[in-house]
């Protein structure tokens, strides 16, 4: 399954399952997939615009971002003409008075007299700065929207803990990275409610359990929110459990996924469910390991969850299949070593 598998409609936020049923704002800076039916065109205009080549199509948000920019444009060119004309007038009338001024007298500008030379000069400045701001702020809308647009619903970051290196660099699609703990919460990943209300744990927790999510693994937010997806409508439709089954799942980006969460009883592996919490790792591990960041996002999870009052400070990090050797699901040889060194390791 490929990274870029996910598409998700930007107008009902629904996931796209068929790369046919998609249409794509041909703004380069936008580039967001909708439903076809949530373009609001007819079958007609859809027909035309995969038939005729070079026919575009942007979506609402990118004509109307573009019709303020026309306005401004339009404004604007309407000043400049406005202006012209007074600086003609003003010529005009400097010509008829030229005659009577002192030719002794050295004028601020050789073609204007003293007094309104200096207000002409003086508007002429005025007006170019004043263009010239209105210049930038055209240039820079459409970098300023598309930032927005990726920057927004980044999630709870925790940077109290972590000093990041000057020289480091993040990626906007991945901006936990591992250096600093940052939650993408359910509503981020597009989960669905609960099938009824999930029964609270006995806090705080003595036993950590990691496991895998037996899934592709990811290293993109955007890839790792289709998994997260996915294995929740896999946990209730086919497991039939009332939600994912994992308290946290941990990215290939570096982000930690919320699941059921700090204080939800999992349903992670029966006889454990209700002593302990679950960490997942997207992705198999049989024999590739765990990325430096799901390792270094793992520590200051659970440094926050002893913090927080949810672990004890004595816990102890297991492995799934040491708990239950018998199993196979809980495979996951390079994940489990990964942790031999840690001190809370058993």
């Amino acid at each position: 399954m490929s990274n870029n598998a996910l598409e998700i409609c930007l107008k009902c936020q629904e996931i796209i399952t068929s790369t046919s049923r998609h249409i794509r704002c041909d703004n380069w800076i936008c580039e967001k997939v909708y439903h076809r039916k949530c373009t609001g065109l007819n079958e007609d205009q859809l027909r035309m615009i995969d038939s005729v080549q070079n026919l575009n199509w942007q979506c609402d948000v990118c004509v109307e971002k573009a019709q303020n920019v026309t306005k401004l444009s339009q404004c604007l060119e309407k000043c400049l003409r406005e202006h012209e004309k007074r600086l003609e007038a003003l010529e005009l009338g400097l010509q008829k008075r030229s005659k009577l001024d002192d030719p002794q007298t050295p004028p601020l500008c050789p073609f204007l007299p003293n007094t309104v030379g200096r207000k002409a000069v003086t508007i002429t400045v005025v007006f170019v700065l004043l263009t010239t701001v209105l210049g930038i702020v055209l240039a820079t809308t459409t970098n300023l929207f598309g930032k927005t647009l990726n920057q927004s619903k980044l999630g709870d970051v925790d940077d109290s803990r972590q000093n990041i290196p000057i020289n480091s660099t993040i990626d906007l699609d991945n901006i936990g990275g591992g250096l600093i703990l940052r939650f993408v919460e359910r509503q981020q990943w597009l989960a669905q409610p609960p099938q009824k209300k999930l029964p609270d744990l006995q806090l705080p927790v003595g036993l950590v359990i990691v496991l895998p999510t037996n899934t592709d693994n990811c290293t993109t937010q955007a890839a790792c929110v289709f998994r997260v997806r996915l294995r929740q409508t896999f946990d209730i439709e086919s497991v039939q459990e009332d939600d994912i089954a994992f308290n946290f799942l941990i990215g290939g980006d570096g982000n930690v996924y919320v699941g059921r969460g700090w204080d939800q009883v999992g349903a992670h592996m029966t006889g454990y469910n209700s002593r302990s919490l679950s960490l997942a790792y997207i992705g198999s591990f049989q024999t590739q390991k765990p990325s430096d960041k799901q390792l270094s996002v793992t520590h200051l999870l659970l440094q926050r969850g002893v913090k927080l009052g949810k672990i004890a400070p004595n816990y102890k990090l297991a492995a799934a299949s040491k708990l239950e050797p018998s199993l196979t699901q809980y495979k996951a040889d390079a994940l489990y070593q990964s942790f031999g060194n840690w001190t809370h390791w058993s």
